[in-house]
């Protein structure tokens, strides 16, 4: 039997709940086979990021060609890629690879406060890497510093999707997971044209960790098997729902969802189940 491929490009979470570790997860209970290129390696856990350590950006092209060289990779996603020298490459290499379509999910800072996008990489993001973008999936806090502006209200999300629209990506989605006072979880996807909300009961739970990183693996995984954008994000959303209804209460900070709840028979019928209802 065969898979589609998809390949992640990010940083390593010594916690397995977030960074690449939750790519591969994400991306292979989606169905589609995980490649992986890592850009940082950071000690970490639920409760914070403690330190990083950027890879040279010559073995970051180097893995990138190696599996594109090799493997049949139906599309790229990107997470943590903290320097501008690291932007420059995987930019660089998706271009000379043709690594479309392009999930770009711009990881700037973890729940913890620590940067994982340095100071002056983010105008090589917004420069070099967004440009190339299927699309760009910023999380509210993560829209705010790319638009330059606060974001309180689902206005200022639309005003948002707008103004890193003009950045150059075909489209922004906009995750409105952060928006505290929403009953709801809504996202906002914008092409330039219009507006389409995708919107999920909010899960009341602590266990969050990797939220961002699953989400964009998911949507990457349903776009490797040839859906179009908005069904992409909708089964991706469903996911997402489900492994964080069914989170682990793991570590003393923030729990990682459940990438694999499905393979519970118990959970995925309680799923189907709430799903209908």
């Amino acid at each position: 039997m065969t898979k589609p491929v998809a390949l992640t490009i990010a940083g390593s979470d010594s916690g397995g709940g977030a960074g690449i570790q939750a790519d591969i997860k994400a991306m292979e209970a989606n169905g589609v086979y995980a490649a992986s290129v890592l850009t940082s390696v950071t000690a970490q856990n639920t409760q914070a990021v403690q330190m990083a350590y950027d890879l040279p950006t010559q073995i970051v092209a180097r893995q990138i060609d190696a599996v594109a060289n090799d493997l049949d990779i139906r599309v790229a996603k990107t997470g943590m890629l903290s320097a501008p020298e690291i932007i420059e490459t995987v930019a660089d290499r998706v271009q000379a690879h043709d690594l479309f379509p392009f999930v770009v999910d711009p990881v700037m800072i973890s729940k913890s406060g620590f940067k994982l996008l340095k100071d002056e990489a983010v105008g090589t993001l917004k420069d070099t890497l967004i440009p190339l973008a299927t699309t760009v999936t910023p999380n509210v806090h993560e829209a705010a510093l790319l638009a330059g502006y606060d974001i309180l209200t689902m206005d200022d999300v639309k005003q948002a999707a707008r103004d890193i629209f003009e950045l150059g990506p075909e489209s922004v989605l906009v995750k409105g997971g952060h928006l505290d006072d929403d009953p709801e979880a809504v996202d906002v996807l914008y092409d330039g044209d219009t507006f389409r909300s995708f919107t999920a009961s909010r899960v009341d739970t602590s266990n969050t960790h990797g939220t961002g990183c699953t989400f964009a693996s998911a949507i990457a995984a349903h776009l490797a098997h040839g859906r179009d954008l908005p069904e992409a994000i909708d089964r991706a959303k469903r996911y997402l729902t489900g492994a964080l209804r069914h989170s682990l209460d793991l570590g003393k900070g923030h729990g990682p969802t459940n990438h694999f709840f499905h393979l519970d028979a118990d959970l995925a019928i309680a799923e189907v189940q709430s799903t209908a209802a």
